[in-house]
């Protein structure tokens, strides 16, 4: 058949067709066919009948008692169009002006009961945000007996929510008009005339505010603890105010793909596996290369509240799941995003928590000084006691006694504990005698040394160390009575890491002197922030890292997209590529990294160099960036960015040790939802789909 035959009988079927849909809906819109009206409709009931028997036959259910009452209660709960009436009769200014006598509506949870007799009632009943609350009295009816409103309200449970009719009445003024951290109404109540339960909590549930909640009962907690619920509030607002501040300044907010491809970063990933055998997406550690794209791609500012995932161990400030700050600027450097940062900062800090103004400029350290001076690439600078190198005034015997190490260097502080050298001498003792104080104990390279300050014993009580020390000792660890100075030996080799066991001791024995209110904790809104500078571009690679998979020896401390600080360090690539410092920078607040970014490596040729000659990764590796290294050719210009951990920041704004206090619903310490029952294991048939196979 030729086209043309074929596309008329095509055009001639449809014509029929709407021929016959024009006849069938002139037969049911007219009388005049000759069929009843009553005819008809029988017609098109059997009509209907004969197109249900070719339909799947189902069951009909003749429902029981429990049944009848289960959908029955559920039917009472649908209130078209009620809820948007009933949410504006909450305000706590009209309810305490309203007149007396009105009649009231409000919705909202049960809370506490007080009975006062049988015919006697007090209940409190909360907004439904749980920020503001109404006393509800109920009471029997004149001739003694319970009324239905007075019998059901003292059958709910707490937390039951309900809707509530009854009349506005006037109050005595309570005490205090904060009830269980929500504001009171208190110069109004409700008498009850009707309750309406929307659903129902059973005798096995039980919801106190001082219950403590496993995390299969997260949603639970979430609703009776008021200060996680304020937490995740403040993320919301403290990420409205961040929209807000960068789109001000035009960042505009890109979403990038959560589903990517595995590509050697750094961190373990975790893969997603596809119906195409042999082929899976890997989720992403962070969007780091998309958004150095989209830098090439002509955006300019770019920022995104992503989602990255890490499949490495868990602790108090790690999930395997987490959220980002993504900020990326092109034609701009380390100097200008800090800039950017500080005042992003500044703006959060002021405007969400009401903590207070930020330092005017945040202070900057380079990773050499956090290291020798606090052992920790995040010191918290709230604590004074720095760091001394004192290896020159030590002798050779003493080391010896220290030590097994051979031409060790010898760090020490002082940390002033009390006057009385007795007190000072208890504390370390049981410090050390504690679970905290064991690893330091088992340090392959020598016990810290323990001295303590008495001007009672010789030297005041510095003997051991010698006259050398004694004379010639670092001023700033002059002892004092019952002041504690720690030594501690070290390989005397340039520090790297991200601390020392000292910095760790020093720490540990700060937090363990403030529980036992030896020495004063900071003070709550002490915040003090600092940049830190010039890490090495390149650290030791580690058994425990999968880094990027080269055979240099070495890994890129940030990514491999971090680029050399300066000229003299791009010429260090060369011939010492371990002494090459980086364009990155860390935010830390008392002790935490915020994040850390870096300028990136802009040019192809530049990135390929350094995947190739200096990490030393093979060629099928450096093809899994082939994407990257093809988008930088095309003339990407000069950028840099940063990304801040968004949960670590909550945490420390909301005053919180652990990111799961301001994170909805958190991974266990084995990576576990435990509300969900996440992860879970796969079918048969998943693994079938998937071609895989579980390997025992």
């Amino acid at each position: 058949m030729s086209l043309i035959h074929a596309s008329r009988n095509v055009a001639s079927q449809n014509t029929c067709l709407r021929s016959s849909y024009a006849e069938i809906s002139r037969f049911f819109r007219t009388r005049q066919h000759g069929i009843t009206p009553n005819r008809a409709a029988l017609s098109l009931r059997s009509a209907v009948r004969g197109f249900s028997s070719l339909q799947p036959s189902q069951n009909i259910i003749e429902p029981d008692e429990k049944l009848r009452k289960t959908l029955d209660d559920f039917k009472a709960t649908i209130r078209p169009s009620a809820w948007y009436r009933l949410d504006n009769t909450w305000n706590v200014d009209k309810i305490t002006t309203g007149t007396a006598g009105q009649r009231i509506e409000l919705f909202g949870y049960i809370s506490t009961r007080r009975d006062v007799n049988k015919k006697l009632s007090f209940t409190m009943l909360r907004n439904k945000n749980q920020t503001s609350c109404i006393q509800l009295v109920s009471t029997s009816n004149t001739d003694g007996e319970e009324s239905d409103a007075h019998s059901r309200i003292r059958s709910l449970r707490e937390w039951t929510p309900v809707i509530v009719r009854g009349q506005l009445m006037n109050r005595q003024p309570a005490k205090d008009d904060r009830y269980l951290g929500m504001e009171l109404v208190n110069t109004r109540e409700i008498a009850v005339q009707h309750v309406e339960p929307l659903n129902d909590i059973p005798n096995d549930i039980i919801i106190k505010e001082e219950t403590v909640f496993g995390p299969d009962q997260r949603h639970l907690q979430l609703r009776t603890d008021h200060q996680l619920r304020s937490n995740i509030i403040m993320r919301s607002e403290a990420m409205n105010r961040a929209r807000l501040h960068l789109t001000a300044i035009d960042w505009k907010e890109i979403e990038t793909p959560i589903l990517f491809k595995s590509t050697p970063e750094g961190a373990r990933e975790f893969l997603v596996p596809t119906r195409q055998k042999g082929l899976a997406y890997a989720l992403p550690q962070s969007p780091q290369q998309y958004k150095q794209i989209l830098m090439a791609s002509g955006f300019t500012k770019y920022f995104q509240f992503a989602r990255c995932f890490r499949d490495e161990d868990l602790r108090a400030d790690r999930q395997p799941e987490f959220t980002q700050l993504d900020m990326e600027m092109s034609f701009a450097d380390e100097e200008y995003i800090m800039a950017e940062t500080e005042k992003l900062l500044k703006e959060l800090w002021l405007e969400v928590p009401k903590h207070g103004n930020t330092p005017s400029t945040f202070p900057r350290m380079t990773y050499r000084e956090a290291m020798a001076s606090y052992g920790s690439d995040k010191p918290d600078l709230r604590f004074k006691a720095k760091i001394h190198d004192i290896t020159q005034y030590l002798t050779a015997d003493l080391i010896g006694k220290i030590t097994p190490l051979q031409d060790p260097a010898i760090d020490a502080f002082k940390l002033s504990i009390s006057t009385d050298p007795k007190i000072t001498r208890k504390f370390i003792a049981g410090f050390l005698d504690s679970p905290d104080g064991k690893p330091y104990l088992e340090n392959t390279d020598g016990q810290p040394g323990v001295f303590v300050g008495d001007f009672s014993q010789p030297m005041h009580g510095l003997g051991p160390l010698g006259y050398q020390y004694a004379m010639e000792g670092p001023e700033a660890l002059a002892i004092e009575s019952g002041d504690l100075l720690i030594l501690q030996a070290r390989p005397n080799i340039p520090l790297s890491g991200g601390s020392t066991v000292l910095g760790n001791l020093r720490l540990a024995l700060h937090k363990a002197a403030i529980a036992q209110g030896l020495i004063d904790a900071p003070a709550k809104n002490d915040y003090q922030f600092v940049w830190i500078t010039d890490f090495p571009l390149f650290t030791p690679s580690s058994d425990s890292e999968p880094g990027q998979g080269g055979t240099a020896g070495f890994s890129s401390t940030h990514h491999p997209f971090t680029a050399p600080k300066s000229p003299a360090d791009v010429e260090l690539l060369l011939t010492s590529p371990s002494s090459a410092v980086a364009a990155h920078y860390d935010i830390v607040v008392n002790g935490i990294e915020l994040g850390g970014g870096s300028r990136r490596i802009h040019s192809a040729a530049m990135q390929e160099f350094i995947f190739r000659d200096i990490l030393k990764m093979k060629p099928e590796r450096i093809e899994d960036f082939r994407h990257l290294l093809d988008v930088l050719r095309s003339g990407c210009p000069p950028h840099a960015g940063i990304a801040l951990g968004w949960d670590r920041l909550m945490a420390v704004m909301c005053g919180r040790e652990s990111v799961r206090d301001v994170i909805a619903f958190p991974k266990s310490g084995r990576g576990e939802d435990m509300l969900v029952k996440s992860p879970n294991r796969m079918t048969e048939e998943q693994l079938e789909t998937y071609h895989l196979s579980v390997k025992e």
